[in-house]
């Protein structure tokens, strides 16, 4: 997505880049948005030196778009300790009804979160920003990005900066990621494309109160010309999206609450009283992504590296994963925890740039399906809903697509058929497996009675609660990284050799 809403000041705001040329820290992060505190929280939790540079001068506001946390997205951030609280801000959806005929059943998704969870994105950011200050990231509102140079040494990369002042400084570090979003300045200092497209223009998007509170708890339709969505916070105010085909206009140009409430009664029939905006914004929304999220020691995760349309919600969610999935993969390099570790850094692109086509994918069906206009995109339309209304597998499928739960990564030939899988929140002799892997260490699930295991990284050994002679090494992210229906020793030691 493009364009952002102007930011409430935050009273405790950091000051801005420092000048001159500073030590040498671990991993330097552009951009101050979900999945970079994620990612700064978790490599600071490890005890690695990490500095947060962010243009804006202060922390977000409340004026943030993204509303949608999935499934998937909640057990990362329970494994984090941040779940329940976050749980707390907002509004939980079992089941959802789109297009006026397509139910969506949460509540079969096989997870200790079968819902989605509407609330703010700025709560998100302030429960993430609390843990990465509490680990130690030194965080620098009001500084820009101006260039990288990966030349001087090998093995580190400078980041030239500018004050809000204008005054210069540098920063260097052993890596770098850009989680700076859709116009990451990381990316275009890097030269790497973002290929793609616009796909809708002159989205009008705004939180509302309403006079009269609609039928279902996430309302969603399209009609004629016009689509559009209402989501409820919790708290009084209402998430409202709408677009209309017949005004297409440019970022630019004013919008007002009357424009909104016309969408709304198009699509509903009803503009629910819609009244006191506390903002408004007109946006467009693009189909991009970068062929390559890493090059060399930089790093590209979240929006910097991937966007797509609002349908799904899956944005906030996908850089999120992109966090977990890269994090505790940094952590082992800069600790020489494995024994190749360029392999290891590789395989965040070879799992990550997967997920991101497919989340473009999908979200551009779901948009596309919301846009439908001719008789017969419409008849392929009510084809499509019936179909994953009546179709299980497929409606499953979907459901665990958009949710996170369903994504997996691939394996090698000849690998468990659990391999690259996410593991559920397996209950266990240590306790919950999610809550185990807050520590971001590799955890070792066997069988009870198998002997500690010599290993070489970071891992915690525990048991099942059952008879089960399966074994199972869980990466810190929550993926399956080794897996065995007997706990054989020599297969064991070669998988953590690996």
């Amino acid at each position: 997505m493009t364009s952002n809403p102007t930011a409430t000041p935050a009273p405790d705001a950091r000051p801005a880049a420092h000048t001159g040329r500073e030590a040498l820290v671990d991993v330097l992060i552009v951009g101050a948005g979900p999945t970079g505190l994620l990612l700064a929280g978790d490599l600071a939790a490890q005890g690695l030196s990490v500095t947060l540079v962010e243009r804006r001068r202060h922390e977000a506001g409340n004026v943030t778009r993204a509303f949608a946390v999935h499934a998937r997205t909640l057990e990362l951030l329970d494994s984090r300790g941040l779940a329940e609280e976050l749980i707390s801000t907002g509004t939980t959806l079992t089941g959802l009804r789109l297009f006026g005929r397509l139910d969506v059943d949460l509540s079969r998704l096989r997870t200790r979160f079968p819902f989605l969870l509407v609330t703010p994105q700025y709560e998100v950011e302030r429960l993430l920003e609390r843990r990465a200050r509490a680990a130690g990231v030194d965080f620098r509102y009001g500084a820009e990005l101006t260039g990288l140079d990966r030349t001087a040494d090998p093995g580190t990369v400078t980041a030239s900066l500018r004050s809000a002042d204008g005054t210069p400084g540098s920063l260097t570090a052993r890596y770098a990621v850009g989680t700076d979003g859709v116009r990451s300045s990381v990316r275009q200092a890097l030269g790497l494309p973002f290929p793609g497209e616009s796909v809708i223009r002159s989205i009008v998007l705004a939180d509302v109160r309403l006079t009269e509170e609609p039928d279902e708890l996430l309302t969603v339709n399209g009609a004629g010309d016009a689509f559009a969505f209402i989501a409820p916070f919790g708290d009084g105010w209402y998430r409202v999206m709408g677009w209309n085909r017949a005004h297409q206009a440019d970022d630019s140009e004013p919008v007002g609450l009357d424009e909104l409430r016309g969408i709304a009664r198009q699509a509903f029939g009803t503009d629910y009283g819609m009244h006191d905006a506390r903002w408004i914004s007109r946006f467009h929304s693009d189909e991009r992504q970068v062929p390559a999220y890493r090059s060399g020691r930089v790093f590209l995760a979240g929006d910097a590296a991937h966007v797509h349309s609002p349908a799904g919600g899956q944005g906030m969610n996908t850089g999120l994963q992109d966090a977990a999935n890269l994090s505790w993969k940094l952590a082992a390099a800069l600790r020489g925890h494995p024994a190749d570790p360029e392999a290891l850094l590789d395989s965040y692109h070879a799992e990550r740039h997967p997920v991101g086509a497919k989340v473009l994918r999908a979200s551009g069906a779901i948009v596309r399906l919301a846009m439908a206009s001719t008789p017969l995109q419409r008849a392929s339309r009510a084809l499509v809903t019936r179909a994953l209304s009546v179709v299980r597998p497929a409606s499953d499928r979907a459901i665990g697509m958009i949710s996170g739960i369903g994504i997996a990564y691939g394996a090698p030939r000849g690998s468990h058929r659990l391999t690259g899988k996410r593991a559920p929140d397996l209950s266990l002799t240590e306790g919950r497996l999610h809550r185990l892997l807050g520590g971001g260490t590799h955890v070792l699930v066997t069988p009870a009675g198998t002997p500690e295991p010599a290993s070489g990284i970071p891992l915690l050994h525990t048991h099942w609660t059952s008879d089960r002679d399966t074994a199972l090494l869980v990466r810190p992210d929550g993926y399956i990284a080794w897996a065995s229906d007997h706990a054989d020793p020599a297969a064991l030691r070669a998988a953590l050799a690996r």
